[in-house]
């Protein structure tokens, strides 16, 4: 499914939006962006963002590589594709504005051999149809000008690709959302939803919120809460953990900007790539392997709960039953440094074991459906008086003011 359609007539068109009482669940950057784009459309309305944790943006928008995602890989009029370029503007004018740190520094998407030379092709081609700007084809002499360590055989430049802080993002959002009169609660779960005439009451430890409306941008607990609101969970969220290492001080100079690999279709994931950090150090990584709690991100984090839901999902089962090697391989690669290393030489060369430190590790909320398929683009429910978030992976957090935008558009559309 494509992104956001408000079900007009009904969605928000009663009296103004300007006099609704509008709830965000989830206090991560989609949500934190959401409210703030409907607090620049509609300064008359009552904004609260509900987060469970003790601060925003704590689970994946606090917990990934920060890498400015601008549209390469997706496919042409996908919500991803269109989102990603226009967000990547929107993010970087965010920054720019408010002193966050970034950098655009650009990345190199390496063939590491000449059989991998027809999809760097067709990527190069998806790119320009998105509307990227500047991309080049290097030559294996001109991979080295930019990154002299670079294995491979030729390679796409992209040159809008960057950097960015993202938790400084939220605090950012968060810190202007309450300087505008909205409410950002923290410590507040959304234990329960109850209906109110036409609106909601949210439950929560701190205490009950009324609203007219409420957007669940719950990430790794969406479908959860969405399930509160009533929805049926067709869809499942699954976690999965993605483990990063770090390069040690004395061998970063390997890598000077962002080196990625050619995406395999045979293959849900995209595969490790080397990162830099936008306040210093190199990442490698990540695999993928299915995490034993929804904010697993530590081999010994175990949650029963979350672990029964994955395994009572039939979609689980049809997933692995269609990458069954893929799984195999990666658990593998996430208790062996060897062979993890392996992967990352096919991208540089030269990179040893003793190179590479333990680094840090994220979770991927990511929406399978009954059929065992991954959930590619963004994909919503949209009711009278909710709407649900109910797969937002990458580029969200690079997207996730021009998704804000969106919502606040069609919310305008529809109150016409």
């Amino acid at each position: 499914m494509g992104l956001l359609r408000f079900p007009a007539p009904h969605t928000l068109n009663s009296n103004s939006v300007n006099s609704k009482r509008i709830t965000v669940i989830g206090g991560g950057i989609v949500g934190l962006a959401t409210a703030y784009r409907m607090a620049q459309k509609f300064p008359g309305a009552r904004l609260t963002v509900l987060e469970k944790d003790s601060g925003v943006g704590m689970q994946q928008s606090g917990h990934n590589s920060g890498v400015l995602h601008c549209g390469l890989y997706y496919k042409p009029g996908s919500a991803k594709a269109r989102l990603a370029v226009s967000g990547i503007r929107q993010m970087v004018a965010f920054c720019q504005e408010n002193a966050i740190a970034h950098d655009v520094c650009g990345k190199l998407v390496v063939a590491a051999d000449a059989s991998e030379l027809p999809r760097l092709s067709a990527l190069e081609e998806r790119g320009r149809a998105n509307g990227l700007e500047g991309l080049q084809r290097l030559s294996r002499a001109e991979m080295l000008e930019i990154e002299p360590h670079v294995g491979g055989v030729a390679a796409l430049r992209v040159p809008q690709e960057g950097i960015v802080d993202y938790p400084a993002v939220c605090e950012t959002l968060a810190a202007r959302l309450a300087s505008g009169g909205a409410q950002v609660v923290t410590g507040a779960k959304a234990q329960r939803l109850r209906r109110n005439g036409a609106g909601w009451v949210i439950e929560t430890p701190v205490d009950a919120f009324e609203a007219d409306f409420i957007i669940n941008c719950a990430g790794l607990h969406c479908d959860r809460v969405a399930a509160l609101a009533g929805e049926r969970r067709e869809l499942r969220i699954l976690p999965f953990r993605g483990e990063y290492y770090k390069l040690r001080p004395e061998r970063q100079g390997l890598v000077r900007h962002l080196i990625y690999p050619v995406p395999d279709p045979r293959f849900p994931f995209l595969g490790v790539h080397f990162t830099r950090l936008i306040h210093g150090g190199v990442e490698a990584g990540p695999n993928a392997v299915l995490a034993f709690a929804r904010e697993g991100y530590r081999k010994t984090d175990f949650n029963p709960g979350d672990l029964f839901d994955a395994l009572s999902y039939p979609g689980f089962w049809r997933f692995l039953s269609k990458y069954p090697s893929m799984a195999w391989y990666e658990l593998r690669r996430s208790f062996s440094r060897e062979l993890f290393c392996e992967s990352l030489r096919r991208l540089v060369p030269e990179i040893q074991p003793s190179d590479l430190a333990t680094g840090g590790s994220g979770v991927r909320a990511q929406a399978i459906s009954p059929e065992g398929d991954l959930v590619q683009d963004f994909h919503f429910i949209a009711r009278p008086n909710a709407l649900h978030v109910l797969n937002a992976p990458s580029p969200a957090a690079t997207a996730s003011l021009a998704i804000g935008a969106e919502i606040a558009a069609m919310a305008e559309k529809a109150a016409e």
